[in-house]
């Protein structure tokens, strides 16, 4: 049985809760992810600040707000003022397939992988997009295999 370890991404991009949502910001439009784990020392995990969050916390240009105004009062707002702490998060040993019903059943974009309070990797929607396109490549491979048999 596949396990979220197995899965999982492990080289997590993280950050304190001293951290600003300018840097959340900025974070994810250069990694191109959409979660970041907030974590204490020791990589504890202390919480989650996603894409969802910074979209409700951006004054709508309807304001008359301009992009640099906007930049300067990110700046000003601390993670741990907004991050998420009640979140949903998986065990390293858990199942892929449990896992994978929890994101779908409660429409969760990721999973925080933790063991202990410790952050392990995180567990996204990428992921298992990632598994899925190697399962196929591996159905097609098998297909090719048994069509070139059948027809020897």
């Amino acid at each position: 049985m596949l396990k979220v370890k197995d899965l999982m991404t492990r080289d997590v991009i993280t950050l304190a809760p001293s951290a600003t949502l300018l840097d959340a910001r900025n974070l994810m439009e250069e990694h191109r992810i959409r979660h970041i784990p907030v974590i204490g020392p020791d990589m504890r995990f202390i919480g989650l600040v996603t894409q969802r969050d910074i979209l409700s916390l951006t004054i709508s240009s309807l304001a008359g707000v301009d992009e640099s105004t906007q930049r300067e009062i990110d700046a000003g707002i601390p993670l741990g003022e907004i991050l998420r702490i009640e979140v949903e998060v998986a065990d390293p040993d858990d199942s892929v397939r449990e896992a994978a019903d929890r994101l779908l059943r409660k429409k969760l974009g990721c999973l925080p992988v933790i063991r202990d309070g410790v952050l392990q990797g995180i567990l996204t929607e990428a992921d298992f997009l990632k598994l899925t396109i190697g399962l196929m490549d591996e159905m097609a491979k098998g297909r090719g295999a048994v069509k070139m048999t059948g027809n020897a």
